[in-house]
């Protein structure tokens, strides 16, 4: 059975994350050990709340540096929610900067919309090719939050050597980031595990890219 760690970092939402990465078959550990959070099939980052207590309690368990090590073997990490915002290189709340993890350049601000929090079920705009989104492309998915990556940053590799990352989106007063796919390292703005069915559905597509 897979062995999947979610990393333990104080940022809670953890025991939804681990009943619903079990329910879609693997094997689920909520840890902040190091070797363990290195060493599993995969690691899943979630996160809530401010993008600046998220980094504090990710450095305080190395967690920025247990992804960046297995991202550097080639060893699956998935973000979620604040977990994604903080694989940018920083984000800025109530007019305070924060370094991110830098794993992705660009900034997470505040959402340019009407009403914030963007709060409930919103549908995305999947790239061809996708293997989250695997048979979900007209799916609904849970969102809760105010802060996101309203760009993508990231230039293709000039020798064509390296794919290109397939950025999912979706709007929300204007457009953001709602996930990434770039090699081992995977992430969504949404909650796949308040997301019903197909939350379901993309955490055993993300499973399935592990074996």
């Amino acid at each position: 059975m897979t062995k999947i760690v979610i990393l333990d970092y104080g940022s809670g939402n953890l025991r939804s994350a681990e009943r619903a990465v079990a329910r879609a078959g693997a094997e689920v550990t909520v840890t902040a050990d190091w070797d363990a959070a290195l060493n599993a099939d995969g690691l899943v980052v979630p996160g809530v709340g401010a993008f600046a207590a998220c980094m504090a309690g990710l450095r305080s368990v190395r967690g920025d540096q247990i992804i960046g090590r297995r991202l550097a073997g080639g060893r699956p990490v998935l973000g979620i929610c604040v977990g994604m915002q903080i694989l940018f290189t920083k984000g800025i709340e109530h007019g305070v900067t924060t370094q991110g993890c830098d794993e992705w350049p660009g900034t997470v601000d505040r959402l340019n919309a009407p009403v914030v929090p963007h709060m409930g079920w919103n549908t995305v705009s999947v790239p061809e090719g996708s293997a989250l989104f695997d048979g979900l492309a007209d799916a609904r998915f849970y969102f809760v939050h105010s802060y996101a990556a309203r760009g993508w940053d990231l230039e293709p590799d000039p020798t064509g050597l390296i794919a290109p990352p397939l950025v999912t989106w979706a709007e929300h007063g204007d457009r953001f980031v709602a996930a990434v796919e770039n090699g081992p390292l995977c992430a969504t703005q949404f909650h796949p595990e308040k997301s019903g069915d197909a939350g379901a559905a993309l955490l055993g597509n993300w499973l399935g890219t592990l074996a």
